[in-house]
């Protein structure tokens, strides 16, 4: 089932394509926070606010995950992210015109519809493209779709906001993402297999969502990846703002920030390779929830190490912590009850880390507000790397 598309003499195999659809999307969660501080001034968003615009991009899949999952192969892979990218598209251009808080707010939904779309079926669609020995690997590489595009976000998005303001960053993520659904239609054509299996799992979907919620295994998963998701966002989401108080400049935040998101890749691709080498799931994800809530603890803890020490503990919590969701991807797919599940499955997982990134960064913003800076906040993202511990000895056990 694996073959190779053509685009104008360049030679793509579909999975690449998939993740690049996934990079595109993510690009959308991550222009956010480097708008932030103009945001606060220009619309006079308050900092609750912030939280919630951070996270509404997860709302989507907060309320309608495994349902969308359940939906993803009677609507047809290709065709929900081809949808899914256009609705990023228009609600990217259309949130621009906002000139108010609320406005702003609704768009920033419906980007997590669209977002949803496009990211929801892709780890059926690379197990379905690859060979099931490199789907370990396939899937880490996955794993780096969302600090890939978070950190080129990061990275660029202060350039194009200096440059023409904060309207051009969503402009030109629109046009991007218009552009990318065109490739993705024009490149990815329907295959006969997948067709094929995407009408034999449009039938019987009571069954697939019983089976699906019976099951221990997407259970555990899920709230895994909720807890990993909620301290990464959290966290990273903030980092420009808290930069920008500590006295850096824009470049030097957008570069720091961006760092910081592109080294969870490392992780994401590590866990691939040492999945594919039969090293233990649970030791992966013992190891990166060690890391994560050690470094959050270690960088917002008023202790006495200064701004270079901080800055290398957010490195270990974002690279080593990037072993987490590629670990979590290869298990929702092996811990699905079925084959006909797998979509529902990774539906029910995205619910919960969407659930995740939508507590976590309000819950962390209200614990800065009350206790009058970031210095309290890591008892939080310590609290989530405690639970995801014992969610990966569970984890442990059921795979045994």
């Amino acid at each position: 089932m694996l073959r190779r598309f053509t685009s104008r003499g360049v030679f793509i195999e579909p999975a690449w394509l998939v993740i690049l659809a996934g990079v595109c999307a993510a690009l959308h969660a991550g222009k956010l926070p480097p708008a932030l501080p103009i945001l606060q001034r220009e619309i006079g968003i308050s900092l609750l606010q912030s939280g919630f615009l951070l996270s509404l991009v997860q709302l989507a899949g907060m309320l309608f995950g495994i349902f969308i999952g359940l939906a993803a192969d009677g609507l047809g892979q290709r065709r929900s992210m081809l949808t899914g990218l256009g609705v990023l598209a228009l609600s990217s251009l259309f949130g621009a015109g906002a000139q108010h808080a609320p406005t702003l707010l609704f768009w920033r939904a419906v980007e997590g519809m669209g977002f949803l779309l496009v990211v929801l079926p892709a780890p059926n669609l690379i197990r379905l493209l690859v060979r099931p020995e490199h789907m370990s690997v396939m899937l880490g590489v996955w794993g780096t779709y969302m600090p890939l595009g978070t950190g080129l976000a990061l990275l660029l998005g202060p350039v194009l906001i200096a440059l023409a303001g904060w309207q051009s960053l969503w402009w030109g993520l629109s046009l991007l993402t218009f552009l990318m659904m065109i490739w993705i239609g024009w490149a990815l054509p329907q295959d006969a297999k997948m067709l094929a299996h995407a009408r034999s799992d449009s039938t019987g979907w009571q069954l697939r969502l019983k089976q699906t919620l019976s099951a221990s295994g997407p259970w555990l998963v899920a709230s895994c990846f909720a807890v990993y998701s909620a301290q990464w966002l959290a966290v990273i989401g903030f980092l420009p703002t808290i930069y920008q108080q500590a006295g850096f400049t824009g470049q030097a935040t957008a570069l720091l920030t961006a760092l910081v998101a592109l080294v969870n890749m490392l992780g994401n691709l590590l866990s691939g390779r040492l999945l594919g080498r039969g090293y233990r799931p649970g030791h992966l994800l013992y190891l990166g929830f060690i890391a994560m809530g050690l470094g959050a603890a270690l960088a917002f803890w008023s202790g006495p190490w200064g701004a270079v020490p901080r800055f290398l503990s957010i490195l270990l919590f974002s690279m080593i912590g990037g072993m987490v969701p590629a670990t979590l991807f290869s298990l929702a797919v092996r811990l699905a009850p079925n084959e006909r599940a797998v979509s529902t499955t990774v539906g029910w997982v995205q619910q919960w880390s969407a659930l995740g990134q939508f507590v976590g960064p309000p819950l962390v913003a209200w614990v800065a507000a009350n206790v009058g800076g970031w210095q309290g906040t890591w008892w939080v993202t310590s609290g989530f790397s405690l639970a995801g511990l014992v969610l990966a000895g569970q984890l442990g056990r059921r795979i045994r």
